[in-house]
């Protein structure tokens, strides 16, 4: 595929909000959709990262971002954040979940969920939830949700692994928040079309990215070893933060991208130029959908469609 970055469209006009976007996917997804147009705010937990990104966006595409405090393991904090940002915004176009922890030692969020399941998933799923009345304002509503090849690792997800009842294993934990990624973007999908909206869900992974992702958790857990081992090892192997966010930026604003599709690099979807990839058979299972969204309205409180 000759897909770059030259071929998104003009996004003036539109509204884009990127969650995590003061570093890695984010930021490089935020800065293309800045240097085509999109008015975009980014959402971040730490304010001073927030303010060192925004600075540099500035700097590198020319329009200054818009920046909203965001702490998605924290259910009221993100009710908050959604309201913040309907104050000052009619309408929302484009919504890119793309923040996340992985593989962390077992910690919980303000409301007592696992971290990566919280975080990745149930901060998210309300997030979006919120915003949707902004989202069906828009002409061409979009959420492109971003989830991982590592979703691949798990079978399925239970209601018990929300608060990891029957023990914890990081790598589970995460390949699960990214099951559940994928199961809620193909949910949204369904419902949207069900009731008649023009939103558009599709979903995107960055195959394997150099971000801080990847030693971020090891070093949160004191496991210095592994975070050498994993920084070292994706200095060698892994593509660059920017070419790991094609893939969101072509499912964020490819005009004729279908419903429910889901991008990730061509190369084994390591790396290389985005295509269309195919979810695990457990991510298109549409019954076990349907109850992760219902557990997913009872943890958070809030529904949609």
């Amino acid at each position: 595929m000759s897909w770059s970055t030259k071929d998104i469209p003009d996004l003036t006009g539109s509204t884009a909000l990127v969650t995590g976007a003061t570093s890695g996917l984010g930021y490089e997804t935020a800065l293309e959709l800045l240097r085509h147009g999109a008015d975009v705010t980014i959402a971040a937990r730490n304010p001073e990262k927030s303010e060192q990104a925004a600075a540099s966006l500035q700097a590198s595409a020319g329009r200054q971002p818009e920046i909203l405090e965001l702490d998605l393991a924290d259910l009221n904090g993100v009710a908050a954040a959604a309201e913040r940002f309907a104050k000052t915004h009619d309408s929302l176009d484009l919504l890119i979940n793309n923040a996340g922890v992985m593989a962390t030692p077992y910690r919980q969020t303000v409301d007592g969920f696992e971290l990566q399941v919280g975080t990745n998933h149930l901060g998210h799923f309300a997030l979006t939830a919120r915003l949707l009345p902004l989202l069906l304002n828009a002409a061409s509503p979009r959420v492109v949700t971003v989830s991982s090849f590592m979703h691949k690792t798990v079978k399925s997800i239970d209601q018990s692994d929300f608060r990891a009842e029957n023990g914890y294993a990081k790598w589970d934990a995460y390949g699960k928040s990214k099951l559940a990624n994928l199961l809620f973007m193909l949910e949204l999908d369904r419902r949207g079309r069900a009731a008649g909206t023009s939103l558009l869900s599709v979903g995107a992974h960055p195959g394997y990215a150099r971000t801080h992702l990847q030693t971020s958790g090891p070093q949160l857990g004191g496991v210095s070893l592994e975070a050498r081992i994993m920084g070292f090892g994706t200095k060698i192997v892994a593509q660059s933060a920017a070419a790991g966010a094609w893939p969101s930026l072509y499912a964020a604003t490819l005009p004729d991208v279908r419903p429910g599709s889901y991008v990730g690099p061509s190369f084994f979807e390591y790396r290389g130029k985005p295509k269309l990839v195919h979810p695990s058979k457990a991510a298109q299972d549409p019954e076990l959908a349907k109850r992760l969204w219902t557990w997913s309205a009872e943890a958070t409180a809030v529904d949609a469609l």
